[in-house]
C-alpha cells in the first residue's frame, strides 16, 4: 500500500515575506535545517522556529537532518539579531530551539539564555517556548535556562528507550527525563516529543507517555518519522491515522494539558495555539 503525506509549499506572499525576514537577518531556522514538512504551513501562518547557536550538531542522531560537524564559534551577535527579527515579524510566539554544542564546557546554555533575555527585554508582549538540549543533565547549564524564564520548556525524548543507543547513542533517556521532571519542579509548563516509526512498538510508546506524564510534562506532540537520506535510520512502518488519534486520547486520559498527535506534527506545530489553549483553560505558565 502506498502511502502519501501532503506537504504544504511555501508559496504565497506571507511565506516569501518570513523567508526574506530570515535571510536579512543572517539567523538559522531549524524549519529548513531539519527538513520540517510543516514549513510553508507555519511560514504562511507568519510563524517561524529559529535555530541558535549554529548549523551543525555535535551530536548525531539516526533521525535528524541537521548536519554533524565540528561548529564554529558562537556568535555574540545572535541573541540581539533574534529579538530584532522577533520584533519585526510581530510574534505573539517565538519559538527558540539550537543544535548540541557538546564542545563548549556550559553546553551553550549561557549563549541560549541570552537569546531569551534580548527576545523578552525587546519581545515583553511575546510567549516565548524554547526547545533545549538536555545541556548534559547539568543543573548549572539548565538553571541559567530557567533563570531566563520562557513560558515553555521544551525537550524531546525523541524514541523510546530500547531505539536510544542507535537513534540517539550520544543522549540518555533518564536524564532527558530528569531536565523535564526539573524543570516542571520548578513551576514552568514542560513539553516534549516523539516520533513513530523508528521500530518501537505501541506498549512502548505508550511507557513513554507514562513517563512524561510522571515527570510532569504537561504538552506532548507525536508524529511521524520520515527518513531524511539513506544515510539516516530506516523507516520501519508508517503509523496509521487511527494509532495517532489512539494515542492522543490515551495522553488526554493520563492527563497532559494538550495533545497533537499525527503523521506531520512537529515540536513546534501549532505552538502558539497550544499555549493559547492553555491560558483560556486557567493554567499559568511562569514567566521571568
Amino acid at each position: 500500500m502506498k502511502v502519501r503525506l501532503k506537504f504544504d509549499t511555501p508559496a504565497d506572499s506571507n511565506s516569501r515575506k518570513v523567508k526574506k525576514l530570515i535571510e536579512g537577518s543572517r539567523l538559522s531556522t531549524v524549519c529548513e535545517e531539519a527538513s520540517c514538512p510543516n514549513l510553508g504551513h507555519c511560514w504562511g501562518q507568519g510563524t517561524a522556529t529559529f535555530l541558535v547557536m549554529g548549523e551543525v550538531c555535535t551530536r548525531r542522531c539516526g533521525f535528524c537532518d541537521i548536519s554533524t560537524a565540528r561548529p564554529f564559534a558562537l556568535d555574540p551577535s545572535e541573541p540581539l539579531r533574534l529579538a530584532d527579527t522577533i520584533a519585526e515579524m510581530e510574534l505573539k510566539h517565538a519559538v527558540i530551539t539550537s543544535v548540541d554544542r557538546d564542545d563548549l564546557k556550559d553546553c551553550g546554555s549561557m549563549h541560549f539564555a541570552r537569546c531569551i533575555t534580548a527576545t523578552r527585554e525587546k519581545n515583553p508582549n511575546t510567549s516565548i517556548e524554547v526547545l533545549i538540549p538536555d545541556f548534559k543533565g547539568k543543573l548549572e547549564n539548565l538553571q541559567r535556562i530557567w533563570d531566563a524564564g520562557p513560558d515553555i520548556i521544551n525537550h524531546n525524548v525523541e524514541t523510546v528507550p530500547s531505539l536510544f543507543s542507535t537513534i540517539c547513542p550520544q543522549s540518555n533517556y533518564q536524564v532527558s527525563l530528569d531536565v523535564l521532571r526539573e524543570s516542571a519542579e520548578r513551576g514552568f509548563l514542560t513539553k516534549s516529543g516523539i516520533i513513530l516509526g523508528l521500530g518501537e512498538t505501541l506498549e512502548e510508546v505508550r511507557s513513554v507517555l507514562d513517563d512524561l506524564r510522571q515527570n510532569g510534562v504537561h504538552l506532548v506532540t507525536i508524529g511521524q518519522y520520515m527518513q531524511p537520506t539513506r544515510e539516516h535510520a530506516p523507516l520501519v512502518r508508517y503509523a496509521p491515522v487511527s494509532e495517532f488519534q489512539g494515542l492522543k486520547e490515551y495522553a488526554l486520559e493520563l492527563g497532559f494539558l494538550h495533545v497533537e498527535s499525527g503523521p506531520l506534527v512537529r515540536s513546534s506545530y501549532h505552538a502558539g495555539d497550544a499555549l493559547e489553549t492553555i491560558l483560556k483553560r486557567g493554567a499559568e505558565p511562569k514567566i521571568g
